[in-house]
């Protein structure tokens, strides 16, 4: 039983991985249950009314999923970046952007700034990413320091159900409601 279970596992784990290696031809019941979120962390941060950059962003963004089966790992900025592009099939971010929330530290506050953005576009500018993004809601901070990006789902069906605003809004922390 033990054996069957680690197996079940290992067998999950590949399939998620391989969303974000191969090219996805057709969604199949099994997948609709899975959802991949990411997760996105930069030394800094600096913005204007149009683009977030992600200053000295890591080169692995982590992905995870939830419920029903909860997987986690790191894919590459290149793997990431193809969840952009058509490559990905017909659920990709391009097609449908997704929500995120920016969660920015900056020196003097006792607390992280957090903000719902709407993002597009990525583009690697050295080691920054910057995105084009559209305000939700919250207020986009100019600079700050440690920030991370947490990434709305993406897998068949694509982007976020309706009424949802983002990971962590309205509290410390992801997930906090």
């Amino acid at each position: 039983m033990k054996i069957r279970r680690m197996f079940t596992n290992a067998a999950a784990t590949l399939a998620v991985f391989a969303s974000l290696s191969a090219l996805p031809t057709h969604a199949t019941a099994a997948d609709a249950k899975v959802q991949l979120m990411f997760v996105q962390s930069a030394a800094s941060f600096k913005a204007d009314d149009k683009t977030l950059r992600l200053v000295n962003v890591s080169p692995q963004t982590i992905w995870f999923t939830d419920r029903p089966v909860r997987q986690a790992g790191h894919a590459t900025m290149p793997n990431y970046l193809k969840e952009w592009t058509a490559a990905a099939g017909p659920n990709n971010f391009s097609k449908d952007p997704p929500n995120a929330t920016l969660s920015v530290y900056a020196p003097g506050k006792s607390e992280n700034t957090l903000t719902v953005v709407k993002i597009f576009d990525p583009v690697v500018q050295g080691k920054d990413l910057v995105y084009r993004y559209t305000l939700i809601e919250g207020k986009v901070p100019t600079a700050g320091g440690a920030t991370s990006l947490f990434i709305d789902w993406i897998g068949p069906g694509g982007g976020v159900g309706p009424g949802f605003h983002g990971v962590g809004v309205g509290g410390r922390g992801v997930g906090w409601r």
